[in-house]
């Protein structure tokens, strides 16, 4: 029997960016589902209305249907997990990355049950938001693993480069965490007309120009940031770099992301466009975690000194701007 429910690596590679896909799909219908004001469509957790349906209507129907939607994607990483079991060769940190995923499901469940049965206060639909950002995490690094088993990629030399690429994951994660206390404050609090809902307010009145302040801070010190690493990489490749290089994929995202936040603001929020932020966003946290294991594990220093390379950056960067 275990040789008959056996899964090759070509197999389980592909599943598990299915996985991926799925994880990062349940953010954007999610996302739809609090820019519709359908937040409270299903008022009750985990039936709706008290019925294993929802009632007619387009605010239950949008609700109930993200929780459908998890439910399948609960399924698919479950039989994930199953086929980690079954891979052929065995491997132990690919079942244990697999098993979080199912784990992080159940939780993401339960902390959206909560946040239901507490209309949507802004703690907990902050907090549903970015705990799908730390599922993210384990799902992309099981689809990593998957794709370049242990051992197959050799370790970096660069130290400088490699904590450079890590310390934007920080930054990221800061304008993550931004972003939502600015959507938590901002117009649209996940309920329709005639609903009471919790909006953050640690700032009064002013809480939601001091959200989008914070987030547009962050935004820019992660982008500027950005392009510094880039210039440090493309300093130390020789000045050629592959044009699907992680950082440079980074750098183009966050520009459109500035645009896209820039004009969504001047034109007051509109639900559509703050949609696309927020998928925009999730792309953006997903590359730079690829751009975090493209540079891989630390090993032995390169000849070329991190001072030397930070002086070619500078004169790089000089040339770069034009003589007044």
């Amino acid at each position: 029997m275990r040789d008959r429910l056996a899964v090759s690596e070509t197999q389980f590679r592909r599943a598990a960016y299915v996985a991926l896909a799925t994880l990062a799909l349940i953010v954007f219908t999610g996302a739809a589902v609090r820019l519709t004001d359908s937040g409270l469509g299903c008022p009750t957790w985990p039936r709706c209305y008290g019925h294993i349906y929802p009632p007619l209507g387009i605010h239950p129907l949008i609700e109930f249907s993200n929780r459908m939607v998890a439910g399948v994607v609960g399924v698919i990483t479950g039989v994930v997990f199953l086929m980690s079991l079954t891979r052929r060769p065995f491997d132990r940190e690919l079942m244990w990355l697999s098993l979080l995923l199912p784990l992080g499901v159940v939780a993401q469940a339960v902390l959206g049950g909560f946040t239901v049965l507490s209309k949507l206060a802004p703690g907990f639909v902050m907090a549903h938001f970015l705990l799908s950002m730390v599922i993210l995490i384990p799902t992309f690094w099981l689809a990593w693993r998957a794709t370049f088993p242990r051992g197959a990629r050799p370790r970096s030399g660069d130290r400088l480069l490699v904590w450079s690429v890590r310390g934007l994951g920080v930054l990221a994660a800061l304008t993550l965490f931004a972003g939502t206390a600015a959507t938590a404050a901002g117009p649209h609090s996940g309920g329709h007309v005639g609903q009471v809902i919790k909006r953050l307010t640690i700032e009064g009145p002013g809480t939601l120009q001091w959200a989008v302040n914070l987030h547009a801070t962050a935004a820019a010190l992660f982008g500027v940031c950005t392009i510094l690493v880039w210039l440090l990489k493309r300093a130390r490749s020789g000045g050629a770099l592959n044009p699907l290089e992680p950082l440079t994929v980074l750098g183009i995202l966050l520009a459109a992301q500035g645009l896209i936040g820039a004009v969504q603001y001047e034109l007051k929020l509109p639900a559509e466009m703050v949609w696309v932020h927020v998928c925009m966003a999730t792309f953006t946290w997903l590359v730079t975690l690829w751009a975090i294991a493209t540079e891989g594990r630390i090993g032995e220093p390169q000849p070329l000194a991190d001072g030397q390379a930070i002086a070619t950056i500078v004169a790089q960067w000089s040339q770069s701007v034009p003589a007044s």
